[in-house]
């Protein structure tokens, strides 16, 4: 466990502009920062940065939260390996407790994948090093493809044995369990239920995540050393933490590279990622000889929007790679292609010429991508009709899928003068097919929603919409209670909340908008004193915006809907009184991430509870009218959930069930006419006004 104390100042360490930079490119916009979103396949910046406040929010995909946050959802860790995360890269130190057996066997299990594959490096780069064979038949190897010591040790590169299961005896003799060695595809069982070496015989490239993780492993067949073997390459199976889709070989070395030059050089082995940096091009990747991916031209999208695809002359690869280049373009992206002399990859070319070569040599033959698939699909289809049509069809394709209107019109107009066709033609067939493509994105987006609607549906019946309300709310604290500061209360149990509104599905309605508008004021100023009462002597005493909000809601028996909302209300009056008490700083680092990300969501800069001004335009801050916001959240609050209340308890009357039932159908009757009576009270209160608008 990790203490508060070195949670605090973990979280004062965690520069938000510095975490986020290290995996997206951000460009200052005003007091904050914008990029590319890396949560969702965002087009235009959407993902602002704001270094005053400590936090970072997607105004598109919503995701966001403070540094911790951050990296739990970039790196899928849980709240405590993000804060270790953290904690290792400003070098505080964290003192934890020794863990129980049980607290052990419920670590994560992602985390314990990560533990293996960390440890499977580190044996396979001894091996290279140490070990006889290593050194003579890996390293070997490496040298004589021209690799540095520097390089071999900046890539993590290792050896694996002849021996079939040399590995995975050491990591049982380790500690290591054969579930996770065989989950992270290091080993696999034997019908006879051996355990033997997947990468055995073979030198070892480890894959990196953006973060620095061993995330999978190739392995790659040495023909003197293991005679018979005929798949040259092996790497790691999919698993919990590795989607081949999402990774690229060598981002976690080239991204600084990229974002500096701008520019991103795509490979197709991992022998061309490392030979390019040993010439001193870095920002260079590899799709390790799969087709591009969207997850993977997203991760490259993050740093730039310019990419550079180096082909070895092979027609019938290029031919098969560029059918993935459409979605390049689909993302907005300026492509290029640069086909390298015959007989070269990027590997040996690299190995031939130094950096600067190679960039005089690309810069003078790269071309853009319309252009060089134009010529390309020219030179197959020669004079054939057919063929020609086959290609204005394959073009037009690829150009309906560019974003940008005018980046179109300009390749369009290209290829026109190129294939000798006139222009409106083309721009014709551009416009059916983006029709098309519109048309085909509404359908998904609808079975999208119908899906969703149908989830929402099944959500709300399970969670019983006819039960009704009793008098066993969990209660809520009095005045008295909080100003003395005892029995504070606990989180409200979950059981004991009952309504007819159904629990999901609700978050639309007018009352889910109050709610979050009250917690919101409670996160921001929940501490703070918004006006003076005058208590059983005639004295004065303050009010806190906590305070009012509990007694208000008491006072008409009601309570939050949302069970996470009620829980923070409670801890909120529980420990309103405690020395230094502030109740953002308080939910920003709770250790529930639920909380702290609700939190970050309801005190960034885009969510305010109000804008107001004075007759003599003198902009009021909400603080500033506090006496007057909270009151006003809270009558239309109970008013919106009171109506939505009577609402489903009509419903629930016309359950057959119910009707039969006399003692229950009473009950409800008895506190649907109570409930009535409250909101005729608040409908007076409120005037002709009933809800804000």
């Amino acid at each position: 466990m990790i203490d508060q104390g070195t949670i605090d100042r973990i979280l004062d360490a965690a520069q938000i502009m510095d975490v986020v930079s290290d995996f997206v490119t951000l460009r200052k916009r005003g007091v904050n920062y914008v990029g590319l979103c890396p949560f969702h396949d965002d087009k235009t910046p959407s993902f602002y940065v704001s270094p005053a406040k400590g936090l970072c929010k997607c105004f598109a995909c919503g995701k966001g939260g403070n540094a911790v946050h951050f990296i739990m959802e970039h790196e899928q860790m849980s709240y405590p390996e993000a804060l270790r995360y953290l904690a290792k890269k400003y070098h505080i130190e964290i003192q934890e407790r020794e863990l129980s057996s049980e607290e052990k066997a419920a670590q994560s299990e992602r985390e314990s994948l990560f533990i293996v594959n960390g440890f499977a490096r580190d044996y396979f780069q001894n091996i290279l090093k140490n070990h006889t064979e290593g050194r003579s038949v890996g390293m070997a190897y490496f040298r004589n493809r021209g690799f540095r010591d520097d390089i071999i040790e900046k890539f993590q590169l290792g050896y694996c044995t002849e021996s079939h299961d040399a590995f995975a005896q050491e990591a049982l003799r380790k500690g290591y369990k054969q579930e996770y060695l065989v989950k992270t595809g290091l080993c696999y069982e034997t019908d006879d239920h051996r355990l033997r070496d997947r990468f055995w015989g073979r030198v070892i490239f480890p894959v990196h995540t953006l973060s620095g993780k061993v995330v999978a492993f190739g392995g790659r067949v040495l023909a003197s050393a293991t005679k018979g073997v005929k798949v040259k390459y092996v790497n790691s199976p999919e698993s919990e933490i590795y989607h081949k889709s999402n990774e690229l070989y060598g981002i976690y070395f080239a991204k600084q590279a990229i974002v500096k030059q701008d520019r991103c050089f795509l490979v197709e082995g991992y022998t061309d990622v490392i030979s390019m940096h040993q010439s001193g091009i870095e920002n260079v990747v590899a799709s390790s000889g799969t087709a591009l991916t969207p997850g993977q031209i997203r991760m490259i999208h993050r740093f730039t929007n310019n990419i550079t695809v180096l082909y070895d002359g092979d027609m019938a690869g290029i031919k098969a790679s560029i059918r993935g280049i459409d979605m390049l373009l689909e993302e907005g992206m300026n492509i290029k292609v640069c086909l390298l002399p015959d007989g070269d990859d990027p590997d040996s070319f690299a190995r031939k010429h130094n950096s600067s070569e190679f960039q005089a040599f690309i810069k003078e033959h790269e071309t853009d991508f319309i252009r060089f698939k134009t010529n390309l699909l020219l030179e197959e289809a020669g004079k054939d009709p057919i063929r020609r049509a086959e290609l204005i069809g394959n073009l037009v394709q690829s150009i309906s899928v560019i974003p940008e209107a005018i980046v179109r019109d300009v390749y369009i107009k290209e290829c026109a003068q190129l294939l000798h066709v006139e222009d409106r033609l083309l721009v014709s067939e551009v416009a059916k097919r983006r029709e098309a493509q519109a048309q085909k994105r509404a359908e998904q987006a609808e079975r999208e929603r119908r899906a969703a609607n149908r989830t929402l549906t099944n959500a709300a019946t399970a969670e019983g919409t006819a039960s009704p309300i009793s008098d066993n709310t969990a209660p809520l604290p009095t005045e008295e209670e909080i100003n003395n500061g005892t029995n504070p209360p606990a989180a409200p149990q979950e059981e004991v909340y009952s309504s007819f509104i159904p629990q999901e599905g609700k978050e639309g309605q007018e009352f889910y908008k109050f709610e979050r508008l009250i917690l919101q004021a409670v996160i921001r100023y929940g501490e703070k004193v918004m006006c003076n009462i005058e208590d059983e002597e005639g004295n004065e005493v303050p009010l806190t915006v906590i305070e009012y909000v509990v007694s208000d809601l008491q006072e008409d028996e009601l309570t939050f809907h949302n069970p996470l909302h009620r829980q923070m209300l409670a801890e909120a009056a529980a420990h309103l009184h405690d020395t230094g008490f502030v109740a953002e700083h308080y939910f920003l680092t709770h250790p529930d991430p639920a909380i702290s990300k609700l939190s970050v969501d309801l005190i960034n800069v885009r969510y305010q509870l109000s804008k107001y001004h004075s007759k003599s335009q003198k902009i009021v801050t909400d603080e500033e009218r506090l006496y007057e916001l909270v009151p006003l959240l809270m009558i239309n609050f109970k008013y919106a959930i009171v109506t939505e209340e009577l609402k489903h308890m009509l419903y629930a009357l016309r359950d057959p069930a119910i009707m039969q039932d006399n003692e229950k159908c009473n009950d409800i009757m008895q506190r649907y006419n109570q409930l009535r009576g409250v909101q005729s009270l608040m409908a007076k209160r409120l005037g002709d006004r009933v809800v804000l608008r």
